[in-house]
């Protein structure tokens, strides 16, 4: 197997945990890193002092991508910086014929959708995005049993997903909190969730009507300890008074949840040039919602019932896929934070006639409930010969799931429904307005 050269844009926290960090430790007989882009000089030196092999590797500026090219002469793009830049290195990295590996959200609005699909179409490079949750074994397993004709039809779908006080707040400290950033939580972390929902039933979403709110969060938030804004969590004088940082800290002592990749050394204050990743999540600049309520049509019949809920006591979700045959359910709940035993997580299938089974998983290590390492190895080694179904996420998929993420947000908006196919066309929706 050749060994590839790679470029990588944007050299965030994901970037050295997820991709750097692998492909100098597991994949370096197959990967060879050639450059680095990234508008902060701060990221390069933390990146350097995290993996001292890189140092003296080239550096770029993010209007310097073309020389880029021409000097490193890549194989891939990896794009891993914040959301709203990705459509530009995916669009370039395309027109140039290469291969682009990019981080979910693929982009962040539906106008940027139909310019990487345009891209896509005429280039000799294909577009990976790294949709890590479909590579859970116990995701995977779900696609399994609806491959075998478990369920039969799929009917419907209900996915309930839960974020904790810890992770789910700490959206709204970082530069997730401007939608002009992220695309609002409905994009930035709903599309793993649609995408797995897209990936298992095999349906294509034509609209969605959903309901949101900024209920916990920002300056009305009902715990906001004070009316102020230009917090940061790191200096803020009436920490002891908010329950969000006193839930894992003391009053002489903060407290980090141990293993989290908030913990990493570059989201420290000071570790970046003009941005922290501790700011107050009851600030006014807050543009997004912590709370969605949706449901989703597909063109195959199947309706999905979404939720998602950034403040909640324990993080998790509950899953019911629903056929004419039968009926699959699953519940998770994370014990790294739960701060009591949870049970461990099972399928349950209820055949529409006859017993119901327990199907156990046997679990992986890696993030992402052990999604992480196979999805890397995907990435870099090819497609594993062994799987008899596609997994790997390309330009449509990532399109379909943004799309849903938007005609989400415009609908919660607007009070109307949103075609997905409208805003794939470039249609405008009545009352929407925004970035988007």
């Amino acid at each position: 197997m050749a060994r590839k050269r790679y470029v990588i844009c944007g050299v965030s926290t994901r970037a050295n945990g997820m991709f750097i960090r692998s492909m100098l430790e597991t994949f370096q007989p197959y990967c060879e890193i050639v450059g680095l882009l990234d508008a902060d000089p701060g990221r390069f030196a933390n990146c350097f002092r995290k993996f001292p092999a890189l140092n003296g590797l080239p550096v770029y500026a993010p209007e310097q991508f073309e020389r880029m090219i021409e000097e490193t002469k890549p194989d891939v793009v990896i794009v891993a910086g914040a959301d709203h830049t990705h459509a530009e290195y995916i669009v370039k990295g395309l027109e140039h014929h290469l291969d682009v590996i990019s981080e979910k959200p693929m982009v962040t609005t539906s106008s940027d959708c139909r310019r990487v699909l345009e891209a896509q179409n005429g280039s000799r490079g294909t577009l990976y995005v790294a949709f890590n949750y479909r590579y859970a074994p116990i995701h995977t397993r779900i696609k399994e049993l609806v491959l075998e004709g478990k369920v039969g039809k799929v009917t419907s779908v209900d996915l309930n997903w839960y974020l904790d006080t810890y992770h789910g707040a700490s959206y709204f400290k970082r530069w997730n909190r401007k939608r002009q950033n992220s695309g609002g939580l409905s994009i930035h972390k709903s599309t793993h969730h649609i995408d797995l929902v897209n990936w298992w039933i095999d349906q294509k979403p034509l609209e969605a009507f959903a309901y949101g709110a900024l209920h916990y969060f920002g300056p009305e938030g009902e715990l906001n300890p004070a009316r102020e804004d230009g917090r940061y969590c790191g200096t803020c004088q009436v920490k002891q008074r908010c329950q969000y940082f006193m839930r894992w800290s003391t009053r002489s002592k903060e407290v980090v949840p141990e293993d989290d990749h908030l913990t990493q050394l570059d989201v420290k204050p000071g570790a970046y040039t003009g941005y922290r990743a501790d700011g107050c999540i009851f600030d006014s600049e807050i543009d997004i919602e912590d709370t969605y309520t949706a449901v989703v049509k597909y063109d195959k019949g199947a309706m999905l019932s979404y939720s998602v809920n950034f403040s909640l006591p324990y993080e998790g979700y509950r899953l019911a896929i629903n056929g004419t045959k039968g009926r699959i359910e699953t519940q998770e709940v994370l014990s790294k934070r739960a701060g009591y035993p949870v049970p461990e997580q099972t399928i349950e299938y209820y055949p529409l006639f006859g017993g119901k089974e327990t199907i156990h998983v046997v679990p992986r290590p890696g993030g992402h409930g052990g999604g992480d390492p196979l999805l890397l190895e995907d990435l870099f080694l090819g497609a594993d010969p062994l799987r008899t179904y596609p997994i790997m996420a390309g330009a449509e998929a990532g399109a379909y799931s943004v799309l849903t993420g938007e005609a989400i947000w415009k609908s919660a908006q607007t009070g109307q429904p949103v075609r997905i196919t409208e805003l794939l066309a470039g249609k405008t929706v009545a009352g929407a307005t925004g970035a988007h």
